[in-house]
């Protein structure tokens, strides 16, 4: 689960004059989150263990499962340690599962996570802008999070650099992480998009290259599957999978369930943070545009309340060395700004950076993994029931089965997936609550939670109708079948005595009681609904024989025409 510090790289390439004045980021390190709906198809529809269906691939497959470090104790280090702790008990099954215990039996089993990772992609080159040199990134990890019973993937990319003048940092924080373009400059660059992204092998071999410039492929996905398409380094990158709609064959299909910014995380340290402004911390926590440090990204009266809404300062006093460190989160992004000369800032293994990586990373994991969760609950609701025809008996059953279905899968994802708290520690604590409270994911929980009982009661209550009716069906043929037992069987008596006809003639008496009996209990079958109207009036004493006659007259009206439905 955790994941190595790879050693700090040369600086980037120089910048020109334009960056000059920019305060340098000594360290820079960016997460992209890009969390993923799975489509299951034919018999891995809804599969608890997408992760195997990559195993089934064996050698030709780039990704390869992360072992964690919770098997030899020599390899066991501190910052594992640390990590490990920093958790609750149930947070920390659902990380990294439970050992058998002493009478070898196993409690909560293995972690229902699987981690896979691809080492073949060793640097990124991005240049953001036709006029700009490129710049280059060590890639740290290209991870894919599966996760057991949910149809959700997690992608997390981490790269990082040193030396990168702040505009090209918030450049970058703002521009890279685009699954596709919103738009298209007046050049054709897709907009808000690096103008090129590439993935590099460790011998400096272009692996793929991004696309964002070629609007009318964009244009053409959109319009024939009314879905976007996707850039071709991203789509490299997740291979074997495959877009859903994409004529590209794949052994697991994806499709975007959220914004195409993927959420972020990233760690900046200068040699002295209190020099940014406010204009600076603005950009960073709300992943804006870069600018001049002395402007504002939005007007002042939309950032009135940023340092309250957005800024996490129990550890930030501008002139005091001892706090150095600030926390900004918008929910798309959790940023760390810190003090590069500060030694636990930049302790990469138990110190802040290390934290950051390890802990943060987990954090934001979790966040971003039960919001993707939760709103792929909604698109299942709102498939099952865009679906349903009420007068097709086919549709409503598919209807119930897939409610039955989305239920249990809700309550397997409360049990298991979903925390309030994740920490006792009240840093860890006080993050994740300003995170999720961005996400807003407890209003969505409460929403999904609140459509999928509606959902099932009104099933139950379908049900319980369904059950209603046929007993008023029931009822009423017994009513009538009373009548003819009573009159046949009087004292045990046989009205005519046929013992002695042949049976060719006691074979026809039989067939002609039992035609007139089974269309006389279907005919009060099929109006079973005004029986049961005109034996309640047959009971009413306040009704008069007139009146009761007029109910069972209502057998032979013709019913109004129902008229149907959009």
């Amino acid at each position: 689960m955790t994941m190595n510090a790879p050693p700090i790289t040369a600086p980037l390439a120089e910048t020109d004059s334009l960056t000059a004045i920019s305060p340098l980021v000594r360290h820079f390190r960016q997460m992209l989150l890009w969390p993923l709906r799975v489509i299951g198809q034919g018999v891995t529809a809804h599969s608890a263990k997408y992760w195997e269906l990559l195993e089934s691939l064996g050698e030709g497959c780039p990704w390869r499962e992360v072992v964690d470090e919770f098997g030899d104790p020599h390899n066991f280090q501190e910052r594992h340690y640390k990590e490990f702790i920093t958790f609750l008990p149930y947070v920390q099954r659902f990380l990294y599962g439970e050992s058998t215990g002493r009478d070898g039996q196993v409690g909560y089993g293995q972690s229902p996570i699987r981690v896979f990772r691809r080492g073949d992609i060793a640097r990124m080159r991005v240049q953001l802008d036709p006029s700009t040199p490129p710049l280059l990134f060590q890639i740290a990890h290209v991870d894919l999070y599966f996760f057991y019973d949910i149809d959700i993937i997690i992608l997390a990319v981490e790269f990082f650099a040193n030396d990168l003048p702040l505009v090209l940092a918030e450049d970058v924080l703002f521009k890279v992480g685009r699954a596709y373009p919103g738009f298209w400059e007046a050049n054709g660059q897709g907009g808000q998009c690096p103008y090129r992204v590439e993935w590099l092998a460790a011998n400096g071999a272009p692996l793929a290259v991004s696309d964002y410039e070629h609007r009318e492929k964009y244009l053409a996905f959109t319009c024939q599957h009314r879905s976007p398409a996707v850039s071709a380094h991203w789509e490299y990158l997740l291979q074997p999978l495959a877009l859903y709609h994409s004529e590209r064959a794949g052994v697991i299909r994806y499709r975007q369930i959220e914004y195409h910014r993927m959420p972020l995380l990233a760690y900046l340290s200068f040699n002295e943070p209190e020099t940014l402004t406010r204009g600076d911390f603005a950009r960073l926590a709300l992943i804006t545009k870069a600018g001049p440090s002395d402007t504002l990204p939005y007007a002042a009266k939309a950032l009135r309340r940023f340092e309250d809404r957005y800024c996490y300062d129990k550890f930030w006093e501008p002139g005091n060395p001892a706090f150095s460190s600030r926390y900004l989160c918008c929910g798309h992004a959790f940023v760390v700004v810190g003090q590069a000369t500060h030694p636990f800032f930049v302790d990469a293994e138990t110190g802040l950076l290390g934290q950051f990586r390890h802990q943060y990373f987990l954090v934001n994991l979790i966040a971003h993994f039960q919001k993707a969760a939760l709103m792929l609950f909604s698109e299942w609701l709102v498939v099952a029931i865009s679906q349903l025809h009420i007068h097709d008996l086919d549709s409503v059953r598919e209807f119930k089965r897939e409610i039955r279905r989305i239920l249990a899968t809700f309550l397997r994802f409360t049990e298991r997936y979903w925390f309030h708290e994740v920490s006792n520690q009240a840093q860890i604590r006080d993050l994740f609550k300003l995170l999720t409270g961005h996400l807003n994911t407890d209003r969505l929980y409460q929403d999904i939670s609140a459509s999928v009982k509606d959902m099932n009661q009104y099933l139950d209550s379908d049900s319980q109708r369904r059950q209603a009716n046929t007993v008023v069906r029931l009822t009423v043929v017994t009513t009538l079948g009373l009548i003819a037992t009573v009159s046949t069987g009087f004292l045990g008596m046989n009205l005519f005595d046929e013992t002695g006809n042949p049976p060719a003639i006691k074979a026809l008496i039989f067939l002609a009681v039992l035609v007139p009996s089974i269309l006389l209990v279907n005919y009060a079958v099929a109006h079973s609904k005004v029986l049961s109207d005109f034996l309640e009036a047959l009971a009413d004493r306040e009704l008069s024989w007139w009146q009761r006659t007029q109910v069972l007259l209502r057998i032979w009206r013709k019913p109004p025409p129902r008229k149907n439905s959009p």
